[in-house]
């Protein structure tokens, strides 16, 4: 290909991609409009009034380079060159519209409005004799591909990841786990808008064992009893300011509830079946979970966030 041929070359893709960068948009914003206004009966013929007009001028643009495209050498031949390209390259567009609603990021608007002439710039290269013309339109395809196809769905489900985290991560004064008991795993974890809340259950199906971890802004500067007891309910608070809150039922069983202050915030586990010790244990390891930690509740589906 000799360097004028190279220039009509290029000067004819850049024709396409700049008719259609301005015409598409237009299109689709019109199509919108009309059928906002007056229901999908009337954005209908709008839409094909304009895609007939837009086929006009790919035909227009078309024109210089009827001795380098075969297929624009002629009036007829160009209309048909022209409806190939606004055809296949509205594919392309739909595509991307359909990649950039599962959020695969396609830059600003103004960056995504300069992508809209790229698929028929491309459809266009396909229909130019040359070797590396074609090969180059390859090129940018296969990379629309991969890209919209698998890079960018990994980077939003990524960034959505991330987003999830952050979430979960509001309130870091009141994230905490402690070591989960012998036998036992995390069965739900809960992030609310003023607390979070952990549930420890048996590992094995045919056993129950249940602890309940709780991590709040502190209802009071210590842990103090209530006034008034209940019934079958004893409270105490020690010297380091830990309340034990054990109730007896009436069929011999009973549950202790710590109550302690972590740090800013003040964290409370419950158990009918996991001793004393066991309990202060889980309470002197209360601990910031780690991303390893939150990913895997995350990826188990074991946390929820609550409004």
């Amino acid at each position: 290909m000799t360097g004028d041929r190279r220039a009509l070359t290029a000067l004819h893709l850049l024709l396409v991609w700049a008719t259609m960068t301005a015409a598409v948009p237009a299109l689709g914003f019109g199509a919108l409009v009309t059928a906002w206004s007056g229901g999908m009966g009337s954005g209908a013929p709008f839409l094909a009034l304009g895609a007939s007009l837009t086929v006009g001028l790919l035909a227009l643009a078309g024109i210089p380079a009827r001795t380098v495209v075969p297929l624009c050498g002629s009036v007829p031949r160009r209309l048909g060159w022209a409806t190939l390209v606004f055809v296949l390259g509205t594919l392309g567009v739909l595509a991307g519209l359909a990649a950039y609603g599962k959020d695969v990021d396609l830059g600003s608007a103004g960056t995504r409005i300069a992508l809209t002439g790229a698929p028929y710039a491309v459809v266009a290269a396909f229909f130019v004799p040359g070797r590396w013309v074609r090969l180059g339109a390859v090129a940018v395809l296969a990379a629309g591909v991969v890209y919209g196809g698998f890079v960018g769905p990994a980077q939003s489900k990524q960034r959505q990841h991330e987003a999830e985290v952050a979430r979960y991560r509001e309130r870091p004064e009141l994230l905490y786990l402690g070591a989960v008991p012998p036998g036992m795993q995390v069965s739900r974890a809960e992030v609310g808008p003023g607390y979070f809340g952990v549930e420890y259950r048996s590992a094995r199906q045919d056993e129950f064992a249940y602890v309940a971890l709780t991590v709040r802004p502190p209802l009071s500067p210590t842990p103090r009893c209530p006034e008034f007891a209940q019934t079958g309910v004893t409270c105490t608070v020690d010297a380091h300011g830990e309340m034990r809150t054990v109730r007896d039922f009436p069929g011999g069983g009973r549950e202790v509830t710590l109550t302690r202050r972590h740090r800013n915030a003040e964290a409370e586990v419950t158990s009918q079946t996991l001793d004393e010790p066991g309990l202060r244990h889980l309470l002197n390891t209360l601990h910031p979970p780690s991303d390893t930690e939150l990913e895997q509740l995350m990826r188990e589906k074991k946390i929820d966030h609550r409004l």
